[in-house]
Order: C-alpha cells, then structure tokens, then sequence
C-alpha cells in the first residue's frame, strides 16, 4: 500500500516557525510551480504569504531547469514548491536555489549514509558505486518589481526517495533514488521536516546578511573539474576547467586558451577523464 502523504500529518511533525505551517497536499497536479505561481498571481486576500508550500504525490508535466521532464511514480518522492517574498536585488536571486540546494543536501546526509554533493547549478548528487548520480533536481521561478527587487519566487524541488532502480527516468545525468542508491527505503515525512526546516534556517541567515554562498560552493562537485558548456540558445559549445562560483553563483570556467568565462545559464557535463 502507498504511503500518502497529508496536510495534517505534514504541519503537526514540522519544527519549522513559519516555512510549511500553511500547506496544501494534492494527490496529483499538472505542475506544483505552475500551480503555485497561479495562485499567486491572482493575488486576493486568499493569495498564498510567503513559507507557504504546495506539495503532491505526482505531477503530470513535472519539469525542471531548460524545461526538462521530471518523472516520479506516485507516492514515490518529494515533490513540493515553495513560496518566499524576500524583496532581495536581483543580484541576490540565485541565493535561494543555493540554499534549498544546500538544505536538500544536509537533509539526505542526515536520513542516510550516503556521499552527497552538488552539480552547478541546481542537482543534488550522490555518490553510488563510485558515480555521482543526480537524486534531486530544483527549479526557481519569480518576479521583479520596477525597482528590480524580487517581489516573489517559487522553489520546486523534486527528491527521488523510494523510487525502485528499475523505475527511474533516464537522463542526460545518471539518475539514482535514496532507495536505490541505500537499498532500502527512507521515510519521507521526517525526510520533509529536516529539509524544511534546513531551508528555514539558511534563508533566515541570509536575512541576516549572510550569503550561501561560500557553503553553497564548498559542497559543488563540479569546481576543478573538465567540463563542457552548452549554450541552449546558439548551441555553441566549449571545454574547460570550471575553476570557481561568484558571489551571485555564476560559474567561472577557463577554456582550453586560457580565457575566463562567466557562466549565468548553460548546461554544464563533467568530462569523463
């Protein structure tokens, strides 16, 4: 029988202050960022505040970073969107991504046993029989006021939990689940309420006027690596060694001539050696 998850359940185990104590779960939905960000945009009294999350237990038209397919069978995984109104400059926009990435991280450390790290700009990765293998994926959306402040942004995430091996989606990325990569199951509820609360904490932080950065850069996999970069838009491609992030967590790769790229929105491989 499928463990479902429920509103109840979720708000009573959070320890969290404020992200997730207004919830709603769906047992299935086109797409939770979707779905959120309509909700947002009608605005009204009835418009979602900020910590508020979208949860469900499958997605029709799950997506990720460059409209990438998200597949999970039911009741197999985390699926949830969040909503944050942080009025931070558009400088500090990719800070969330780098603090739920880096929540996500922390929590699956602390429910298993497995090598966790991150791939610019947005995967979670495990380490299983010596390959790192993508187990979450994160895909923010928002606006910015005239002022160039973001006004509000949604943070989807996806986490493979209890996906079996021979039920996972093929992709660019080898794919893994925390089943597959422990061999046994995680529960997904205390799984929740470590990332909640994780994220709670590091935007807090940043509140405080402490970037995510350094930790965010501490945990990627992708620096001092062979890379290559693809851009979607020319379909111009280049190799190189991807040396660091800045502070606004844009990638900085030299070329094979010794030139230092920026890099703001491409798909990054590491180069098998």
């Amino acid at each position: 029988m499928k463990d479902y998850l429920s509103e109840t359940a979720v708000t009573y185990s959070l320890a969290t202050r404020w992200l997730g104590k207004k919830c709603r779960v769906l047992l299935e939905v086109d797409s939770t960022n979707d779905l959120l960000k309509e909700m947002v945009e009608q605005g009204g009294k009835d418009a979602p505040q900020s910590g508020f999350v979208l949860l469900t237990e499958f997605q029709r038209q799950g997506r990720g970073r460059l409209a990438r397919r998200w597949e999970a069978p039911p009741a197999s995984s985390l699926l949830l969107s969040m909503l944050f109104r942080p009025n931070w400059p558009a400088s500090q926009a990719n800070w969330l991504t780098m603090l739920v990435s880096l929540a996500a991280s922390e929590a699956i450390a602390a429910h298993t046993n497995l090598e966790i790290g991150l791939k610019w700009p947005n995967d979670v990765m495990v380490r299983q029989d010596g390959v790192w293998h993508k187990v979450s994926g994160i895909l923010q959306e928002g606006s910015f006021g005239a002022d160039g402040r973001l006004q509000w942004a949604i943070v989807g995430i996806g986490i493979n939990v209890n996906i079996p091996a021979d039920e996972l989606p093929q992709g660019i990325t080898p794919p893994t689940s925390l089943l597959a990569a422990t061999g046994q199951p995680v529960p997904r509820l205390p799984l929740l309420g470590t990332f909640l609360k994780r994220v709670e904490e590091l935007y807090d932080e940043v509140g405080d006027g402490r970037s995510p950065q350094p930790l965010w850069q501490n945990k990627l996999i992708t620096l001092g690596q062979s890379v290559r970069v693809t851009y979607h838009q020319t379909s111009e491609t280049f190799t190189g060694i991807a040396e660091a992030t800045d502070d606004t967590g844009h990638l900085l790769v030299r070329d094979e001539v010794g030139r230092l790229h920026t890099i703001t929105a491409a798909d990054v491989t590491l180069r098998e050696k």
